[in-house]
Formats: structure tokens, sequence, C-alpha cells
């Protein structure tokens, strides 16, 4: 399928919560709830760089958010998170029509931190892997 016709996923739509900055980028979905929250991006033009590649600015903010978001809805009600840490290796480029998602890999929580490590994908292909620290908010 080619880069300008990829379909954000059966079942995603907008991003369930958003903010001021999520509303400017665009293209954040959301699928599921809880521990089965699924979070991912469609890259536009707006997204990416002067070579058309998705940028790291925005690579990062997906992750930031999406981790937060995944770490928060793994507990009934949702922990209120603000991120402490987070680390990014870029690893492969996305491009304009990329749907791009977030998994996480690994979390704990000891008393008011969560840690989380958690890849981003185009399909099978790792685009980024990042390791957050979050802290439960006032």
């Amino acid at each position: 399928m080619s880069a300008s016709t990829t379909p954000v996923p059966a079942g995603f739509g907008p991003i369930f919560r958003t903010s001021p900055l999520l509303e400017t980028l665009g293209n954040f979905y959301s699928r599921g709830a809880g521990s089965q929250l699924e979070i991912g991006l469609l890259v536009d033009a707006r997204h990416t760089n002067a070579r058309g590649q998705l940028h790291g600015g925005v690579v990062a903010t997906l992750a930031d958010c999406g981790m937060g978001y995944l770490l928060a809805c793994r507990s009934d009600p949702p922990r209120r998170l603000v991120t402490v840490s987070l680390s990014v290796d870029y690893v492969a480029s996305a491009t304009l029509g990329d749907w791009v998602e977030i998994r996480l890999d690994g979390a704990d929580e000891t008393g008011r931190l969560a840690f989380a490590t958690a890849s981003l994908t185009v399909g099978q292909r790792v685009v980024a892997r990042v390791r957050g620290v979050y802290s439960a908010a006032g």
C-alpha cells in the first residue's frame, strides 16, 4: 500500500484525551481502554522535517503522551501522571502516510513513580525505543 493511502486501522478514533499541542499537531488516535488502550499517529506533512521524514520532536511527543496515557490507564480510575524524565533512541525513520503506534514493552510502579519502556513502530519495524519516568500529579 502506498504511503498516501495508509488508512487508520479499524476501531481507532480521535484520541480520547487531547491537549492544545495534540490538537495543533493532529492525527493522534486511540482505540480501546484501560490495559487494552492503543495509541497511534498517522503521519502527515505537518509532522515531517525538511527531508520528508517524521520529525524527532513529534516522535518524542508521541512517546511522552503515549507512555503517559498507557501508564495512567492501567489503573481504574486512571492515574494523573506528569513526566519526570524521557529518553528517546531514534532507530529508523517514518515517512509521510505511515501509521506509527506506541507499545509498552515494560512498566513498573513504586509509590508515586511509574517507569516504562516502549517501542514506536511502523508495522513490525521499530522507529524508536523510549524510556520514561512519570510521577503521580498533585
